[in-house]
């Protein structure tokens, strides 16, 4: 449907805009970016920090640009000496009641209040420092919420609540005792939370962030005592560009690599390769469950944030969930094991480091299950893609200007199918290559599964498996979850595969990733992850040589005992009920 168009004048420049689009958006397309802090182009619009007012001609007040649709003929300003005065007092505001000790801060250098103070020109600060000092919320083995930093926007509360269901921040008081909080002023541990740090990807500022891991990753590297690998999410190779300028989407497979060596790891192994091993272990788990009349429909089990959900508000269903272990404490296990029984190293010498982009594989590294034989934990230190960044830029090392470098044997080698893990709906389309394959004897031809692609929240495919129609679903948040999972309690799921992942687009929008997150850029890296796919020379799983090798040489068949010792995993009912 075409829209109308108006005229317009800003900043006294004509220009013409579709009708009824807000004055942000407008300004925006006459080349002028108006400060804001509440907004974000993928929630509501809230216009309670009042940053992006504007002066709009025969109004009595300034408006908000963010909320505000603009009409024919309208004449804005949005530089005039009122609107800059009137802006740099709410900034002033502000941080009068905000921990403005920046050179310390976690978002120091990359915070949206302090960019949008520098340039409003807000040198001193007018008004008194009234701020109350809160306790630092550290429950958390995943993030940390600390209260005096933050500035009421309220984007954690939206996210929490409208992506992922749950409520778990809340905002408390009126007018200038508004505070936002876990309901009771409980702390994150006691409040249900699950650990997936999408309020930290949309604050503003550093009221939430990931507990940071960098220095026992130093001291681990610069312990000669110590072997020290590395392994990389699938998602991280095309997100950690951003945090060096480079276009979002770019595929930085190699760079990230040498980068990793140039920090002093011993080895930077792929857990794309382990990715590979589970969808042999569990695309076998199905097809067994298939055959033998186990639980189905079969779940997922590779979001930690989505096991954190089940296992605290549908505890009920927990027998649905596959019994593999993510390909990040697979890896950790096999480091530990195979790994090291092939290289001659004592396990409890190895230090396993994983780069994610979820700040929940911090919560489920930590999981007392996540040990070989109760001694060694699978994995000892999690670096969020923010968090290597941060440890590039302390080493001084140039992301962009790296030469491209291959990963290192035996956990070097991966298939495409392993890269599309990162994205919603890459673990179904990865399984379905496998289990096709498996069941048919025949070779696909065409290896694209469309229907699970794509951020819609639940997608449905069927697949004729030798007669059987594999009935399969895809979705991403947690939203979108419980949907799923109040239609398998209520009877009404006929599904064989349910493939869940707890972030907004899967992986590619995880906790960790860096900050600035939108719909937008999970697009440009979901593109990023099918085109990595389509560039390997294999991408199927089961036909990864270095995965074959290693059933041959130490596990002996998918599902034996000791790949259920190694590599699979029980549940628990953490309800808090």
């Amino acid at each position: 449907m075409n829209m109308s168009m108006i005229e317009i004048t800003i900043n006294n420049k004509k220009i013409t805009v579709p009708e009824g689009i807000t004055i942000l958006h407008a300004a925006k397309m006459a080349g002028i970016e108006i400060p804001t802090l509440c907004y974000h182009p993928d929630q509501f619009i809230k216009a309670n920090c009042r940053v992006c007012i504007v002066e709009v001609k025969g109004s009595k007040q300034l408006p908000t640009a963010c909320s505000t649709p603009v009409t024919a003929n309208m004449v804005i300003s949005t530089n005039s000496t009122s609107v800059l005065e009137a802006r740099k007092v709410i900034l002033e505001l502000l941080l009068a009641n905000h921990d403005a000790d920046c050179l310390i801060c976690h978002r120091n250098m990359n915070c949206e209040l302090q960019k949008i103070a520098t340039q409003a020109g807000v040198r001193v600060n007018r008004f008194e420092n009234v701020l109350e000092k809160c306790e630092t919320d550290t429950s958390s083995p995943s993030i940390v919420r600390n209260p005096n930093k933050c500035v009421k926007c309220g984007r954690c509360v939206d996210i929490c609540r409208d992506i992922q269901g749950l409520n778990i921040v809340e905002k408390i008081g009126r007018s200038g005792e508004i505070r936002v909080l876990p309901a009771y002023g409980r702390y994150l541990s006691d409040a249900g939370c699950v650990a997936c740090g999408q309020c930290a990807t949309v604050c503003p500022v550093a009221a939430i962030y990931e507990k940071e891991e960098i220095d026992q990753v130093w001291e681990a590297i610069n312990n000669p005592d110590l072997h020290v690998i590395v392994q990389t999410a699938p998602a991280v190779r095309v997100s950690i560009g951003e945090e060096f300028g480079m276009e979002p989407g770019s595929i930085s497979t190699g760079k990230l690599v040498a980068s990793l060596r140039r920090l002093g790891f011993d080895m930077i192994f792929d857990t794309d390769f382990t990715a590979d091993l589970t969808i042999i272990e569990e695309g076998n788990e199905l097809l067994e469950r298939i055959q033998n009349g186990g639980v189905l429909p079969m779940i997922t089990s590779c979001s930690p944030g989505w096991i954190n959900f089940i296992e605290q508000y549908y505890p009920d269903l927990l027998p649905h969930l596959s019994s593999c272990k993510s390909p990040q404490q697979m890896f950790g296990a096999l480091a530990k094991s195979y790994y090291a029984e092939s290289s001659g190293i004592d396990p409890s010498k190895i230090f396993v480091t994983s780069i994610m982009p979820c700040t929940a594989k911090k919560y489920e590294a930590a999981r007392p299950e996540m040990r070989i034989g109760g001694r060694y934990p699978d994995v000892d230190a999690v670096l969020t893609t923010r968090e290597l960044g941060r440890m590039l830029r302390q080493a001084g090392i140039d992301f962009a200007q790296l030469p491209e470098e291959p990963y290192d044997d035996p956990f070097g080698l991966s298939t495409g199918a392993g890269v599309i893990f990162g994205s919603t709906g890459g673990v179904m389309e990865a399984a379905l290559r496998t289990v096709f394959e498996k069941v048919t004897g025949k070779t696909l031809h065409s290896l694209d599964f469309h229907e699970v692609r794509g951020l819609a929240g639940i997608k449905e495919a069927e697949v004729d498996l030798n007669g059987l129609v594999a009935r399969v679903a895809v979705t991403h948040t947690l939203s979108n979850a419980a949907k799923v999972l109040d239609k398998i309690q209520d009877g009404a799921c006929q599904y064989h595969f349910i493939e869940v992942m707890c972030c907004p687009g899967g992986c590619i929008g995880g906790g960790g990733q860096p900050y600035h997150t939108t719909n937008d850029l999970r697009l440009k890296r979901i593109a990023a992850i099918y085109q990595a796919d389509k560039q390997m020379p294999l991408r199927k799983s089961h036909q990864n040589p270095a995965v074959l090798k290693l059933y041959e040489s130490y596990l002996g068949k998918p599902l034996s005992e000791k790949s259920h010792h190694l590599l699979h995993t029980t549940y628990q009912n953490r309800s808090k009920l």
